[in-house]
């Protein structure tokens, strides 16, 4: 199972934050990613929002625009200064140019270079219904899927788990590699209530014959959500990558120790079994996109694993500096943080 939040996505960071030295115990002890979710509208006025799990000591900028767009590039309404981090509710206007729109999306992006931002959207509504992380504001996470049976060139049955409420997901399969984007549509489903729901979906005739196929839910309302997996395409077939059904979610890793222009160590979370990842730096804001790759890992059984590696040359003298886990096997899972080329602990 793969999906990407930054989409909502997206990936966990964990903010090794130093500072001069050393980090404060707050800093040191998030882990996570911001959220936020809807508190209240008045239509073509103002939302309020709750800005929730806040890393502490940074600084986000909150921009709306149109539905769809996830909030990037969008107007400038106001700030948010995580302070000590954790929660906070705060009230911004409508800008004019999006006055009459239906549905608007939110953002928060940090303007510190830690990387953190968080989206949602809201109906322009006086006491509109809030999207579909849920209208009791209690959803988090983000959607999965599951391969749970396959038989070959005819069907797949997928179990989607935490499902949002209130959504429209349309179903996809491509080719391997593509993540399901911009595929067959073979299918639809509503979330209801959220959770979990069992689907089978025929194989499109086009897609017969492939070794392995792309599978996608996305949402067909705006929301944003979706998720993406694969599976071999034979009766009986071992599921990506493990050949097992119980893993479930992304993998993540977070930084333990850093030797300044020498070595950082991470330690890994949920790896899924019998995949190889590429280990890579780069600048920072890159998220180690083409960055130097300094070693391979085998995830083995998966789970946890704690790994040191060296840090490129090429980086020597960097105040902050990306590191990812990107897999080379094609399963599409990968993971990224960063860290700050400081001693530490």
């Amino acid at each position: 199972m793969k999906t990407v939040l930054s989409t909502l996505l997206v990936v966990c960071l964990f903010a090794t934050t130093l500072g001069i030295g050393k980090a404060s115990a707050a800093e040191l002890a998030y882990s996570g990613y911001p959220t936020i979710s809807i508190v209240s509208v008045v239509a073509d006025q103002s939302v309020t929002i709750q800005a929730n799990n806040l890393p502490p000591s940074d600084t986000f900028s909150v921009l709306m625009n149109y539905m769809g767009t996830k909030g990037k590039n969008g107007i400038v309404v106001g700030t948010i200064n995580s302070g000590s981090g954790g929660t906070q509710t705060s009230s911004y206007n409508i800008p004019d140019a999006l006055k009459g729109q239906k549905q608007i999306a939110i953002r928060i992006q940090s303007t510190t270079g830690s990387g953190f931002f968080a989206y949602n959207w809201f109906t322009n509504k006086t006491g509109g219904s809030t999207p579909p992380t849920s209208d009791s504001g209690s959803y988090s996470g983000y959607p999965y899927i599951s391969i749970k049976s396959v038989v070959t060139n005819q069907s797949v049955t997928i179990v989607a788990s935490n499902l949002p409420k209130g959504d429209t997901f349309a179903v996809l399969m491509n080719y391997m590699g593509t993540r399901g984007k911009k595929g067959i549509q073979v299918g639809s489903f509503e979330s209801g209530q959220g959770g979990s729901q069992t689907l089978t979906y025929n194989i499109p005739s086009e897609l017969h014959g492939q070794r392995q196929i792309a599978i996608r839910i996305q949402s067909s309302e705006g929301s944003g959500f979706f998720a993406y997996n694969w599976f071999i395409n034979k009766t009986g077939g071992a599921k990506p990558p493990s050949g097992s059904t119980g893993y479930s979610g992304v993998p993540t890793f977070s930084i333990k120790a850093v030797i300044r222009n020498s070595t950082v160590t991470i330690v890994t979370s949920n790896l899924p079994a019998n995949d190889s990842f590429a280990v890579k730096m780069n600048y920072m804001g890159t998220r180690g996109v083409n960055g130097y790759q300094v070693a391979t890992l085998a995830s083995g059984s998966g789970g946890t694993q704690t790994l040191t590696y060296n840090i490129p040359a090429q980086l020597y003298g960097q105040r902050q500096i990306a590191i990812r886990l990107e897999s080379t096997s094609g399963s599409g899972y990968f993971a990224y943080n960063w860290f700050y080329n400081n001693t530490y602990p």
